[in-house]
């Protein structure tokens, strides 16, 4: 996050917000700094990306699922609006131990060991990370004496959309997020690399709440989509997964999606049309008999 603090401090925070006398490694003026940072940038990621999810891949026939909430998209995102600031504050904590270099983020690929080769494998011990963590924070959530206090929230959202993607209660939010923040501290990781992940992985969480179920064939055994992520909000106890399927089938809570069986939500959605428009001919045809006697 120093990359950002550094260009926010050049091009903005120095020449326009802080006295002369307030020296850019000043502790006080970076917490600031990465308080104002984490909550504009963390609107900006969810408003933009849930956003051009909800216009462009959104199903829009899922607004008239029976299991949607009436004003549900405002409500997610005043959930949202409301949990992003407090979120922020043990995410700034973080970012403030990375920017006074207690990390293992580094900006020279050619002081390390493995060079660009690393930068590429670090991408991937990365997501492989924080999958198997966020899957094992997430079964603790539902833990019956956590759930309720914490996760029930977002499993309000029992057909999510796009605005639902960040709707947690705020320390649920902050302990799913935590794998990212802990990757840096443990293995070496490019700066540049890790701010992609960073952007990369608040998409696919908008991803996975998206509503598009479609997956190629060949991945769906592999990759946890939004199928797999819309059954568990309906389902609860299956496909707690956050990338992958691999550790819902170690850990015995992998589910096939109910709509690769032809049965999802949209499927419902669907079938509720249908048995409407036959109604609908149905009185029809009854009005016109009665008509004609």
């Amino acid at each position: 996050m120093d990359l950002v603090l550094h260009y926010s401090d050049r091009f903005f925070f120095t020449p326009y917000v802080y006295p002369t006398d307030w020296q850019e490694d000043l502790p006080l003026r970076q917490v600031i700094s990465l308080l104002l940072i984490a909550n504009i940038g963390g609107y900006l990621l969810y408003f933009i990306v849930a956003g051009l999810s909800y216009v462009f891949i959104f199903d829009h026939k899922l607004m008239t699922h029976p299991q949607i909430l009436q004003n549900q998209i405002r409500k997610e995102i005043t959930v949202a609006v409301l949990s992003v600031p407090l979120m922020s504050i043990p995410t700034v904590a973080i970012f403030f131990a990375e920017v006074r270099g207690y990390s293992k983020l580094y900006d020279n690929v050619a002081d390390t060991r493995l060079g660009m080769a690393g930068v590429f494998l670090s991408m991937f011990t990365f997501i492989a990370f924080t999958d198997m963590c966020i899957y094992w924070i997430h079964r603790f959530l539902h833990h019956r004496l956590v759930y309720r206090h914490l996760h029930k929230l977002h499993h309000k959202w029992k057909v999510p959309t796009p605005f639902a993607s960040h709707a947690f209660h705020p320390a649920d939010g902050f302990l799913q997020s935590l794998p990212y923040h802990m990757y840096p501290f443990i293995f070496p990781l490019h700066k540049l690399t890790y701010l992609g992940l960073f952007v990369f992985v608040n998409i696919w969480t908008v991803s996975i709440h998206d509503g598009d179920y479609r997956v190629p064939e060949t991945l769906q055994p592999l990759i946890n989509g939004s199928a797999h992520h819309t059954d568990h909000h309906l389902l609860y106890n299956y496909n707690y997964g956050q990338f992958f399927t691999l550790w819902d089938r170690i850990g015995g809570s992998f589910r096939s999606p109910n709509a690769f069986e032809g049965c999802g939500p949209l499927d419902t959605v669907k079938a509720l049309e249908k048995e409407r428009q036959a109604k609908q001919e149905l009185e029809k045809s009854t009005n016109s008999h009665v008509k004609e006697e």
